[in-house]
């Protein structure tokens, strides 16, 4: 599946609309598991700290953060595996 948003183009997308925290960064690692190495994810959350708590997933992780885009009712996030 690919879908481009921003310019980017993910290789596997994750709804987490509707979930609060910590399942959207759960539902992220457990796709992330699922990809090669170079590979992105696309993340849609509506929680309003899933901003920062992807900042914060992937410094830890070591997992590159592509992009975030914000609208009014969510946020989308781009995350390349390690």
């Amino acid at each position: 599946m690919s879908d481009t948003f921003g310019g980017l183009d993910a290789d596997l997308e994750v709804d987490a609309s509707g979930l609060k925290c910590p399942l959207p960064i759960l539902r992220a690692k457990k796709a992330l598991a699922q990809l090669q190495s170079g590979q992105l994810l696309k993340v849609i959350t509506t929680d309003t700290h899933a901003v920062r708590d992807f900042q914060a997933f992937a410094k830890q992780t070591g997992n590159a953060l592509e992009g975030q885009f914000e609208t009014e009712a969510s946020a989308v996030h781009f995350l390349r595996r390690r």
